[in-house]
């Protein structure tokens, strides 16, 4: 019996040390490439050209950051990003709920040709040029509206919804029918309320499309500065850096367009930290709902 036990109980510290062995080299290999960007950013840009920049900078300075911030209607595209990043998360989880909400009523007699159609929308598109024209024909052409409403509805995002619907007894809806509740009441009341987790999944998925995206205003919105938005004008500095070396005095502001010499790579770098960090501060705020997620996951039948 000691001998079965002594084999049990090195087979487990064997299992042990090479569970925690593979999940470390895994989370080295996903943090490296992090570290290694915000590394370059905080490093002297002359300093980084010679290399061997790693996990730590070699000469810190935050003049990189600097050069950014000197770049003319970067201001007001991070409070247009906020904005569109805010209204669209919370406007497009809300409709994408109601109409999964529809659509996994067992009740409703057109949910299989409305759930075919829907699917059919994510895989034919008009294109480029049709969806261009019908932006310009619904006026929404230098429009902030223009960031919220086009994509208002995503498929994907509503058959997730719906698959996790679909698992809440709808006796809960019958029960509540007999108590007087109508539709709207089994949304709020029943409904959004079990569906925390994937919502919050769902809003996380919005959220950093909307924050991520600068295509559109270069489309609709680059005739308008007051709507332009982070990530269109950090994109402009990149070009501009990447095409000329050194940002473009002439998008600076006035009084702060002076000669200062910043690698390429610096910048790029000192961009993808701006851009990364204001969503990743999103994550802890709906991480506790992805863990309620798998344990509902875990405990359903």
């Amino acid at each position: 019996m000691n001998r079965v036990r002594t084999k049990r109980l090195s087979k487990d510290l064997l299992f042990d040390f090479l569970n925690y062995t593979l999940l470390t080299v895994i989370m080295i290999v996903t943090l490296y490439p992090f570290l290694n960007v915000l590394a370059i950013s905080l490093n002297d840009s002359t300093d980084t050209v010679r290399g061997g920049i790693h996990i730590w900078p070699r000469e810190f300075t935050f003049n990189n950051y600097l050069e950014i911030a000197k770049y003319d209607n970067l201001v007001t595209g991070f409070m247009n990003s906020v904005l569109r990043t805010v209204i669209g998360t919370v406007i497009g989880v809300f409709a994408q709920a109601m109409v999964a909400f529809t659509l996994s009523r067992a009740d409703f007699q057109g949910r299989k040709f409305v759930s075919t159609f829907i699917v059919l929308t994510m895989y034919f598109s008009g294109g480029l040029i049709p969806g261009y024209m019908l932006i310009r024909d619904l006026g929404l052409m230098n429009s902030f509206w223009v960031y919220i409403l086009p994509g208002l509805v995503s498929a994907f995002n509503i058959i997730i919804i719906r698959s996790f619907m679909d698992g809440i007894p709808f006796s809960l809806q019958e029960s509540a029918k007999m108590d007087g509740a109508n539709d709207f009441t089994i949304f709020y009341r029943i409904i959004l309320p079990l569906c925390k987790p994937v919502l919050a999944t769902i809003a996380l998925f919005v959220a950093v499309g909307q924050w991520n995206s600068w295509f559109d205003t270069y489309l609709y919105n680059s005739m308008n500065e007051s709507l332009t938005t982070l990530q269109y004008e950090l994109m402009k500095i990149l070009d501009n850096t990447t095409v000329g070396g050194n940002i473009d005095a002439s998008q600076m502001k006035p009084n702060e367009a002076e000669s200062n010499h910043v690698s390429p790579d610096s910048i790029k770098m000192a961009i993808t930290m701006v851009t990364v960090i204001p969503i990743m501060m999103v994550y802890p705020f709906v991480q506790r709902y992805f863990i309620q997620g798998m344990t509902l996951g875990a405990v359903k039948q």
